[in-house]
């Protein structure tokens, strides 16, 4: 098991916190804003043979709230399962599209994903 855990300034002098830990076939991966809150619970999977990818909610949560497109993207670019905590708030699609670039890159930084060709 290997855990990283890293803290990033976004733009609006919030926070962005992250930990991330790699098991086998899978990663975890939390996600805070201003805070150690687990928020949203959630798990995107490949599935077979068409390597689509299955997301479900385990806590609170729906398909179109922001943590699901975070995991069923990461899913896509691991291969792997992905299980998804995030608190970031609904109506800030900015800071989701900067939570996820930054965790993308400690993906690959840490080569558990590929970068694009």
């Amino acid at each position: 098991v290997e855990v990283t855990c890293f803290s990033e300034a976004s733009d609006d002098h919030a926070t962005l916190h992250f930990q991330i830990i790699r098991l086998h076939k899978q990663i975890y991966v939390w996600i805070g804003y201003n805070s150690s809150k687990l928020g949203h619970l959630y798990v995107a999977t490949p599935t077979r043979p068409s390597n689509a990818i299955g997301v479900t909610s385990l806590i609170g949560g729906g398909a179109e709230n922001t943590g699901s497109s975070i995991a069923r993207r990461l899913a896509l670019k691991t291969g792997l399962s992905i299980v998804l905590g995030c608190n970031i708030p609904k109506n800030h699609p900015m800071l989701e599209a900067k939570a996820e670039k930054m965790l993308a890159q400690k993906l690959i930084e840490l080569r558990y994903a590929k970068p694009k060709p």
